[in-house]
């Protein structure tokens, strides 16, 4: 019986270990070609504002965190840096400097969704143009589906 359980123990940590490296490794194995420095550079001429993503925000950690310049115009954010991969994550833009989940949940439903973030080596997002991004100060990533601060910066 002792053996049975212990089997099955390590069997399950294998198994939840297992679903934790997918998890993580998925968004980088599908993840589409992040764009090259001179798209990026090229697309920043056009900034109204920019700003930095640093690690050192309350909601980031090991796991979940960005870092680099974000420049953004009426008709673009540009991310040069890096952010940590994970999946379904979202670009918002937000009216008020928020560095934490509870800081964003309390906003979401004020705040504006840009796009899809799917590279995290640099990022290229068009902006819509419903949008007007002086409205708003704050970019933001969010993982959608676990419901996790990714990194945010505030541009004015």
């Amino acid at each position: 019986m002792l053996r049975f359980a212990f089997l099955s123990a390590t069997h399950l940590g294998a198994l939840a270990v297992g679903f934790a490296l997918g998890i993580y490794f998925l968004p980088i194995l599908t993840a589409p070609a992040s764009p090259d420095a001179a798209a990026l550079e090229e697309q920043t001429k056009d900034a109204l504002f920019t700003a930095e993503f640093t690690r050192d925000l309350a909601g980031s950690d090991f796991l979940h965190w960005g870092e680099g310049t974000v420049s953004v115009s009426s008709s673009m954010i540009v991310h040069e840096g890096k952010l940590a991969p994970g999946p379904d994550y979202k670009l918002y833009l937000v009216k008020d400097f928020v560095e934490d989940e509870a800081g964003f949940e309390a906003v979401k439903s004020e705040s504006v969704l840009v796009g899809d973030v799917k590279t995290f080596a640099g990022l290229l997002l068009n902006v819509p143009a419903e949008i007007d991004v002086t409205q708003y100060s704050t970019v933001l990533i969010w993982c959608e589906s676990f419901g996790e601060f990714i990194t945010s910066a505030k541009y004015q």
